[in-house]
């Protein structure tokens, strides 16, 4: 028999706690105490539909995985009795702005759907995004008052540290013929850069992560699969195209044993690297995301939950280190890539282990605050590989920061093999869906092709440090001033002051 809305509605305590999701009821009382993202985030929705905040953060069958069938209580029929919750004033006004943004070919960068995301996106989704570690020092004067020598927060120097390269371009030379394609783990692919593992892709689209597979596979580029995903693993992979090449990001996990099984299950099902993720042994402090889900505590109780972040932190295995890798060499043929080195010694490390990559990383300044970025680790790596002999030994990529094809050609000249864009089409995805992914892709493709023939290189093999000017990479005393990157940026705002409370 099944139950009525208005009986979901009486079970909203900590005591008896039942939620709906997708027009099922669910028990969850056994289970607060134990939610990885801590118990205020199922109670919040005690006694309701909690279906709109679970599907962007949950795969599919998780429920049916973890929670005992016996809590499973059945389908809920709606009654008028329950009163549907009205949209908020912020809800109204994002649907209009939702109207009358601009057109997708008003978008020329990548920058612009940034911008535009802002404004379209739910302001909690919009938080984890775009938040980074700590709290995010930088402000507006830094960028125009030249008296202020701080350096700048980890996120923008991401950005910044792209302005203190120079090109130094050939001329008079046939470019008449320009190939950016590649290959990166011996995958062919139409221009060097992948889509990054980035988490919770349904919190900026429905489809979540599947829209980077059928971009990635129009555009021959290979994606890097998330283990924080919205869509589970298998819906990613089956809607994968014919020839189309996939990386797995792991997270290690404490249990070692399902650690096993995900990455041999990946193999099985055509991955072709493995991204091991080690810059993050804890989750870093995310100050943006904490403002944004802020609610005043029941009774009283101080609460510092950061939910996804917090859930992240539990699912970590902080005793992770170079010992290991030669068990992930013993479980799987996959390529071994470390990702998330962040100094020369560690590239050298990897090599050493015979890794057959390294990216360079900072997790998009979310994690330590003042980590180098990933161009200035590039910058110290490539000499001393070179001057070892090991530039061949060992295939070096970059993320963070990268908004423009002069970014890519830069990371090139440097010696990167690719690069990783995250972020930059989160945004995209957000703000247009696929369409806006494919066009934020084809954008970099028309830069990166233009700016080869000004540099004067027709082929990538071509691109080497002599093509650049960068001796400042290291100084981190001057950025310049970059309208669209300020126009983009979304400040960090302190503490609020509190409401008066209603009589």
């Amino acid at each position: 028999m099944a139950l009525k809305d208005t009986d979901v509605a009486e079970h909203n305590t900590p005591e008896s706690c039942w939620v709906t999701i997708h027009g099922r009821a669910y028990d969850m009382t056994s289970f607060v105490a134990d939610h990885p993202g801590g118990p205020e985030t199922i109670l919040e929705y005690a006694g309701k539909d909690a279906t709109a905040v679970y599907d962007p953060i949950h795969p599919s069958g998780t429920l049916d995985k973890y929670l005992d069938p016996s809590k499973h209580l059945g389908p809920v029929v709606s009654t008028a009795n329950v009163q549907a919750e009205d949209e908020t004033p912020e809800d109204i006004e994002r649907q209009d702005r939702i109207a009358h943004k601009p057109l997708l070919s008003q978008c020329y960068n990548l920058f612009d759907f940034e911008v535009v995301a802002r404004r379209v996106m739910k302001r909690t989704s919009w938080a984890y995004y775009a938040s980074a570690a700590d709290n995010e020092l930088v402000g507006q004067t830094q960028f125009f008052c030249s008296s202020i020598t701080n350096p700048s927060q980890t996120a923008q120097e991401n950005q910044r540290v792209f302005q203190r390269i120079w090109f130094r371009p050939k001329v008079l030379v046939n470019v008449e013929h320009v190939d950016i394609s590649t290959t990166m783990l011996g995958a062919k692919t139409s221009i060097p850069i992948y889509v990054s593992a980035t988490a919770l892709n349904k919190l900026g689209h429905p489809e979540g992560e599947v829209v980077f597979t059928r971009a990635s596979h129009k555009h021959n580029i290979i994606q890097m699969i998330p283990t924080l995903s919205s869509c589970s693993f298998d819906e990613i992979i089956d809607a994968r195209g014919d020839g189309q090449v996939q990386w797995l990001q792991l997270y290690v996990s404490k249990d070692r044993e399902a650690t096993k099984r995900v990455v041999q299950a990946a193999e099985e099902r055509g991955c072709k690297g493995l991204c091991i993720t080690v810059d993050n042994p804890q989750v870093g402090r995310r100050e943006r995301q904490l403002r944004s889900k802020y609610t005043e505590p029941a009774d009283g109780q101080d609460t510092n939950s950061q939910g996804s972040v917090r859930a992240t932190s539990n699912l970590l295995d902080s005793t992770l280190s170079w010992a290991d890798i030669p068990w992930f060499q013993s479980i799987t043929s996959m390529p071994i890539v470390i990702k998330g080195v962040q100094r020369v010694e560690d590239v050298l490390k990897a090599v050493e282990y015979g890794c057959q990559g390294v990216i360079l990383s900072n997790h998009g300044g979310r994690q330590l605050e003042f980590a180098p970025s990933s161009i200035e680790v590039l910058a110290e790596t490539m000499p001393v590989l070179r001057e070892r002999g090991l530039q061949d030994k060992i295939e070096v990529y970059v993320d963070g920061g990268i908004r423009r094809g002069t970014d890519i050609l830069k990371a090139l000249c440097l010696g990167a093999r690719g690069v990783g864009i995250g972020r930059a089409f989160l945004y995209a995805l957000g703000s247009y869906g696929q369409v806006g992914v494919e066009r934020a892709i084809q954008l970099l493709k028309d830069e990166l092709e233009m700016d080869m023939r000004l540099i004067g290189c027709n082929r990538l093999e071509e691109l080497n440090p002599s093509l650049l000017s960068f001796r400042g990479v290291g100084d981190h005393s001057a950025p310049y001033a970059d309208g669209l990157s300020l126009a983009a940026y979304d400040p960090l705002t302190p503490v609020p002051q509190r409401n008066k409370a209603k009589l």
